[in-house]
């Protein structure tokens, strides 16, 4: 079957939230092929603990791919334990000019409780400018569902949740089981 005939595999809603002092990831659970749901209680959110140092991060995107990306942070977590944002340039440089890594087809969105970004293919460690970034099929859905909540007395979890509830309700390619993981430095 060439690559063109095969459907294309979605699925993943990703949430990074930080507020009061806590960093929250939050990712949906689901899988698709095509319209078939492969998947609905898939992991997308992990807890790293490379040198000692805590770190959350989240996946969208093919899944070898992301476990590929996510073992290079570590990596680079390793070798500088505790900084999170060279880690993170140093894995996107690599993702830019790594052959291999050039063809990985996953986003990330990480946090050491403190910073928070997205991590692409194209080299790009992003910042989000209001605390709150989200990656995936569902992503602008739960985006702009938690950017509006940020002013209101919601915890980052409360944020996170209500947010990818309302993009699960949106998004065919979201579900609601979450996976949440805070961390607070």
């Amino acid at each position: 079957m060439q690559r063109e005939e095969f459907p294309d595999w979605h699925g993943t809603t990703i949430i990074g939230v930080r507020k009061g002092g806590e960093v929250v990831i939050a990712g949906d659970g689901q899988v698709s092929l095509g319209q078939t749901v492969i998947k609905g209680s898939a992991r997308k959110v992990r807890r790293l603990s490379p040198g000692g140092f805590d770190v959350v991060a989240g996946f969208a995107g093919s899944t070898a791919d992301a476990f590929t990306l996510l073992e290079r942070l570590e990596a680079k977590l390793e070798a500088s334990p505790g900084q999170l944002q060279r880690a993170s340039v140093e894995l996107a440089k690599d993702w830019r000019t790594d052959k291999y890594l050039q063809k990985l087809e996953a986003m990330l969105i990480v946090t050491d409780g403190q910073d928070l970004y997205v991590i692409t293919g194209a080299g790009d460690v992003l910042e989000p400018e209001h605390d709150v970034t989200a990656i995936g099929s569902g992503g602008n859905f739960a985006l702009a569902a938690a950017r509006a909540m940020m002013d209101s007395d919601k915890s980052a979890e409360e944020v996170a949740r209500a947010a990818m509830a309302i993009a699960a309700d949106i998004c065919v390619y979201t579900n609601g089981n979450l996976t949440v993981e805070s961390i607070s430095r």
